[in-house]
């Protein structure tokens, strides 16, 4: 396949405006051209930028070693990942592979005919799908058709702690919401913010939502509305929640400041790791960024939980929320397919376990299990991966169930509700305005 240089459809308004002569190349480490005048035998891999790009880099170096186009990744900061991908997707400066979510943060790009079905690969290497979880790869099916390969591992949101700090004021890690409130109410008196919570950055805020809902009305409500019965959200189950969650922020679980604080740079994870909060609702990969900013504090004092059982709600207590994984998919119109093939078949090799597992990270391969003790910490991997295996419901984090172009409303009613800026019927009128 060659480069078709007319892929100009806009996805959505304004992209233009964000664009400013933004290149892959600027986000990371490419040569500062678009796609129409790169290199031949070079290919792009575009990925969120954090602490797993370690693995990234070393999946790059291994496959360049032998290949020879070239694969070339790229990073763009987390904080701005989404944005920018839809800025470049329907440019010259499209990557050749790109880091998403699966679910609804792909299907737009399927509906644009801008990615390249799998069936081929997959037909060529059946590894491609059956050396996957089946419900983990099946998240990146869009109208029966695979557009991708799950990369990194599992991303189960979980309630982190500070074991000294709970230690010292007699704490249990909680295991009902009643637990969680006594718990908020003896850091607040010890001087502490109870929960960190990166409220800046708007999607950790809307781990809570997921869970609370989850807890009290089940993984039903939610499903419903993904169906488009957009009452659901006015349900007496819907106000419970939230009263649960407006409850929690009126005794001051999460300081006064939240709304200030960003996980992308280090804000909320800085004050668990020093001590100064108890708690912190983040995905799993917080392992692996924690190690990376702290080493110490992971190895000796980062303690983990699910998230706490609501009593009398109709959610089961094991059910779990996050992102089942990340994926790599294709732009329809690469250069070098035979490349982008084989580049793929690494996300299932056991040196890509390894190198996943050595920074915390839990991939969905069906040979995981078998390198669980040599993670960096056994027992993280081991409790996530048991976590994931005995979850009756996986939810997938809103903002990925739905279209991108739904995030910016689901953003701003959760951080609008938590700030008190919007009460209970502006978030649910927010939410019945969604289209799936």
């Amino acid at each position: 396949m060659k480069n078709n240089t007319s892929r100009r459809r806009p996805l959505i308004a304004g992209a233009s405006a964000l664009a400013l002569g933004l290149t892959l190349a600027a986000c990371g480490s490419g040569d500062g051209t678009d796609s129409s005048s790169r290199p031949e035998n070079e290919i792009h891999v575009l990925v969120y930028g954090d602490a797993s790009n370690d693995v990234e880099n070393a999946m790059v170096e291994q496959f360049n070693e032998t290949s020879d186009v070239k694969v070339v990744l790229d990073t763009i900061p987390g904080a701005e990942y989404q944005q920018k991908l839809q800025t470049v997707i329907d440019t010259d400066a499209a990557p050749d592979i790109f880091f998403n979510w699966g679910g609804g943060s792909i299907k737009p790009f399927v509906e644009a005919d801008l990615l390249m079905p799998l069936d081929d690969f997959i037909e060529e290497d059946p590894g491609l799908r059956d050396n996957f979880l089946p419900s983990v790869f099946d998240v990146a099916v869009v109208d029966d058709t695979p557009y991708g390969i799950p990369m990194r591992g599992t991303q189960p949101v979980m309630l982190f702690n500070n074991k000294e700090v709970l230690a010292e004021l007699g704490i249990e890690e909680p295991q009902t919401w009643d637990e969680l409130l006594d718990a908020v109410e003896k850091l607040k008196a010890a001087g502490k913010t109870p929960i960190s919570l990166g409220g800046g950055d708007e999607w950790p805020t809307q781990m809570w939502f997921q869970y609370v809902y989850d807890r009290v009305a089940g993984p039903e409500l939610f499903q419903a509305a993904m169906e488009g019965d957009t009452e659901v959200w006015d349900s007496e189950e819907s106000r419970e929640a939230l009263g649960m969650l407006r409850e929690l922020v009126d005794a001051g679980a999460f300081g006064t400041n939240f709304q200030s604080v960003k996980f992308t740079d280090g804000g909320s994870h800085n004050l668990l790791a020093a001590g100064d909060s108890g708690f912190e609702l983040m995905g799993s990969w917080m392992y692996a960024t924690i190690q990376d900013y702290a080493p110490e504090f992971a190895e000796t004092n980062l303690g983990y939980s699910n998230f706490p059982e609501i009593e009398g709600g109709k959610g089961d207590p094991a059910n779990i929320a996050g992102n089942t994984n990340n994926y790599y998919s294709v732009l329809k119109n690469t250069r070098y397919p035979d490349t982008v093939r084989d580049f793929l078949k690494l996300m299932y090799s056991d040196e890509f376990v390894q190198e996943q597992m050595a920074i915390g990270n839990l991939p969905t391969t069906t040979n995981t299990e078998q390198f669980l003790d040599q993670a960096a910490n056994p027992d993280y991997a081991r409790y996530q991966f048991e976590l994931v295996q005995d979850a009756p419901n996986f939810q997938l984090s809103w903002d990925q169930a739905y279209p991108p172009a739904a995030t910016p409303t689901i953003h701003a009613a959760v951080s609008d509700f938590f700030a008190g800026r919007i009460d209970e019927d502006g978030f649910i009128e927010a939410m019945q305005s969604l289209k799936n």
